[in-house]
Formats: structure tokens, C-alpha cells, sequence
């Protein structure tokens, strides 16, 4: 991949495709192409072909996704297979009929199953039932993967999929329930402190235990993985550190400043008991992240408050 190769980033405006972006502008490379929604709707066939046809992009991040934590996952399952499964057809046949370079599809670590050995090797994937909450995301991006090996071993094309881990950071989506875990907290934690209220109620018992990674030690590993990485089984990437949800909403609570108690319902469900990735391959080929879950959630804190701002 060369510096003025054309480089096209399906997903530029969310957290992933944005710190992607971010990554190549930092590191020199000079012809990034990007479409908003309103631009390119990658869930309709024949904009996405009419886009590869005139584009012609040489390389393809495949960062765009419909995506959501637990309340949303599981109160929309039809929008969130059909979407994900759409784009993902569209954009890697497009990618294909007109002969892209390489590829990368973008996955996520809830394709494993839900009580699968930890940490989690990649061969794990599809050996039993997943997560029931984001069971229609994880099959969709499943597919995805699939996609990607199919035409490998078809056509020889160069398509590869990485699993990152719970990801956090610039261009998160802050909702207190429609978001991933760290979002929602942070933005139920900083209405508190504004509103000074006595206490947080969180979903679950606060037992499960997460792997998260900052978004732009993602992108690092991604621009990485595609500059040295040339096999069709998914790699993970993530920080290999383990943190209970429970500890996880102590450090948010102290990051925001909220002085009140935090309370868990347990009526509501966990996800996940346990999901920490094995990240040996990605280890073993020389790459490791540097921005640890403090110093992360100071950064998301710090863009959510001057969000606000605007």
C-alpha cells in the first residue's frame, strides 16, 4: 500500500472508520476517500457498485457497521442482521468485481461464543452458541468473515478480518441506552454529577469481565495487520487486560467526578459472563497497544464534555 494509493474507508464518520482515517493522515498516506451516508448508502446494491465503478479505490477499510450495546442489539435484531449483512454483500462484491487490491473487513469480538474457553483464540470461532442479546450483529459479522475466506480461496483475492475488542473513544456514540458500555455510563454518570443525584443504577450484577481497547491503538494495529498480513483467519486485536464491569464503572465514576453510589440491577441481563481475546498472533508479529483504560477514558471524558460544548 502505497502512500498515494487510492484508500477507501467504509464507516470514515463512526469511532472506528474516523480513527482509521486519523492513522493514515498521521502516517503519510495522502489519498483517503470518504462518503457519509447521505453520500453512499452502502445498504443499497446499486449505489455501492456505481461508487466502486467510479472510484476505483485500491484498498478498502470495511469499518461500516450498524452498531449498538446490549438494549439496542436486542431490542432491534432484524435492523441490526439486515443492515450489517447488506453493507457487508455490497461492499466486498463491489470490491471484488472491480479488482481491489486488498481488503479488510472489521468484525467483533461477540462472534465467539458465549462460554467459550478464555482468553479467546480465533480458531474458537463457531465452536457454540453465541451471546442471545447480540446473537443477530454476531451472525451477521460472521458472515462477514466468511465473505472474506470464501473469496479468498475461491478467486485468491487478498481479504482479511480482524476481531478487535470492546473498542472506546474519539467518536464514540453517547447514549445512555442505546450505546456500548462505556459511553453509557459515562453519559449516566455525568447527568448525575450535573443533576447531583445520589446514586447511578446500572444493567446486571457488575461481574462480567471485559477486554477494552482504544480505539486509535485499533487503528494502529489495523494500518499494521494490513501493511504485513496476508492469511484468511480472522485476527484479534486487542489489550489482553481484563477488567470487571463493576471496577470499570468505579473508574468512569471517579473520571467524570460523580461523588454518589452506583447501583446494579441485577434483574437485568449480564451479556457475556467473561470475554478477553488471546492476542498472541497479533503479539507475535510485533505489534502491541500503549494507551491504557485510565488514560483511554480521560481522552473519551475530555471529547464527550467538549462535545457538549458545541
Amino acid at each position: 500500500m502505497e502512500k498515494n494509493s487510492r484508500i477507501y474507508v467504509a464507516g470514515h464518520t463512526g469511532m472506528v472508520g474516523s480513527a482509521i482515517v486519523r492513522c493514515l493522515e498521521r502516517n503519510g498516506y495522502e489519498n483517503i476517500i470518504k462518503r457519509n451516508h447521505k453520500e453512499l448508502d452502502l445498504t443499497n446494491q446499486a449505489e455501492c457498485e456505481r461508487f466502486f465503478n467510479e472510484v476505483k479505490p485500491e484498498y478498502v477499510f470495511l469499518a461500516a457497521a450498524k452498531v449498538g450495546g446490549i438494549h439496542a442489539n436486542d431490542t432491534y435484531p432484524a435492523d441490526f442482521i439486515m443492515e450489517n449483512m447488506l453493507i457487508e454483500c455490497n461492499v466486498i462484491r463491489s470490491a471484488f468485481m472491480n479488482k481491489v487490491k486488498k481488503l479488510m473487513f472489521l468484525g467483533s469480538a461477540c462472534i465467539y461464543p458465549k462460554l467459550c474457553p478464555q482468553p479467546i483464540k480465533e480458531e474458537y470461532l463457531l465452536t457454540g452458541p453465541l451471546e442471545p442479546t447480540n446473537e443477530a450483529y454476531a451472525l451477521a459479522k460472521i458472515t462477514g468473515i466468511k465473505m472474506c475466506q470464501s473469496y479468498n480461496k475461491q478467486y485468491g483475492t487478498r481479504y482479511i478480518s480482524v476481531m478487535p475488542a470492546n473498542l472506546y473513544g474519539i467518536n464514540d456514540r453517547f447514549d445512555a441506552y442505546n450505546s456500548h458500555v462505556i459511553p453509557s455510563m459515562m453519559v449516566k454518570f455525568h447527568r448525575a454529577k450535573t443533576e447531583n443525584r445520589p446514586y447511578v443504577e446500572l444493567w446486571g450484577t457488575g461481574n462480567p469481565l471485559r477486554e477494552f481497547l482504544y480505539v486509535d491503538d485499533m487503528a494502529e494495529a489495523c494500518l499494521y495487520l494490513m501493511l504485513n498480513y496476508e492469511g484468511s483467519e480472522p485476527v484479534n486485536i486487542g489489550s489482553g487486560k481484563e477488567i470487571s464491569i463493576r471496577d470499570l464503572a468505579g473508574i468512569i465514576r471517579d473520571v467524570v467526578g460523580f461523588t454518589g453510589e452506583i447501583v446494579f440491577d441485577s434483574s437485568k441481563p449480564d451479556g457475556t459472563p467473561r470475554r478477553v481475546l488471546d492476542n498472541s498472533k497479533i503479539a507475535s508479529m510485533g505489534w502491541k497497544p500503549k494507551i491504557d483504560i485510565r488514560e483511554g477514558l480521560r481522552r473519551e471524558y475530555e471529547y464527550y464534555i467538549n462535545m457538549l460544548k458545541e
